[in-house]
């Protein structure tokens, strides 16, 4: 189970550069990355179900990747122009099928929190070949841990976060979810020892 979120996590490598170049502009300052620094060691929390702008795509990341977030993005710069303080947090992406299947079957659920408030999407263009909905992620008790560095070198802090899972005696029910606060193109200029990416799973306890 462990050599297959490895896996997924090899693949993502290839789709990041392609959403931090619109993320820059929405926030250059970037966040404040210093409140994130407890995360170096993994825990247990619980996050409350989160509405999100979301794009569901099969194909190989490298390829899909590209429409997905720019549809996101899209969509978001014109809720921006619609709803009042509108806050954007870091895109986040979700893999729920595991990779026995090709690459270019994989399924993709990319992701930008959105507020409660928000209850309508603008009007898409009906021949646009990827869509954006509006719908709710599911959390409740969560298992997460902040990698700092490159993409290529996630697989020691996966391994360490499903050591801890395992160790208290938890399992992991959701998909492997990764939360981009800092990469390729955003508040940088592509120094990958400085990116910073939380590893998220849903759990629960083991009777």
């Amino acid at each position: 189970m462990l050599k297959k979120y490895l896996i997924i996590a090899a693949g993502l490598i290839i789709l990041v550069g392609i959403l931090f170049t619109a993320y820059h502009f929405l926030l250059p300052h970037g966040p404040d990355l210093r409140k994130y620094e407890f995360l170096r060691e993994p825990r247990f929390t619980y996050l409350p179900d989160q509405k999100m702008i979301e794009v569901r795509a099969i194909g190989d990341p490298n390829i899909v990747g590209r429409e997905a977030f720019g549809a996101l993005f899209k969509a978001y710069f014109q809720l921006n122009r619609s709803a009042k303080n509108l806050a954007l947090t870091a895109p986040r992406a979700r893999w729920p099928r595991l990779p026995e299947t090709p690459r270019a079957e994989w399924m993709g659920i990319y992701g930008m929190p959105v507020p409660k408030a928000v209850s309508a999407l603008p009007e898409q263009d009906s021949r646009a070949a990827i869509k954006v909905e509006l719908t709710m992620w599911e959390y409740g008790e969560v298992a997460e841990i902040l990698h700092v560095g490159p993409y290529a070198e996630e697989k020691s802090t996966i391994e360490k976060l499903h050591a801890f899972i395992e160790k208290r005696g938890y399992e992991i029910i959701g998909p492997h979810e990764e939360e981009y606060l800092k990469g390729p193109g955003v508040f940088l200029r592509g120094d990958p020892k400085d990116y910073y990416t939380i590893l998220r799973y849903r759990v629960r306890k083991l009777m």
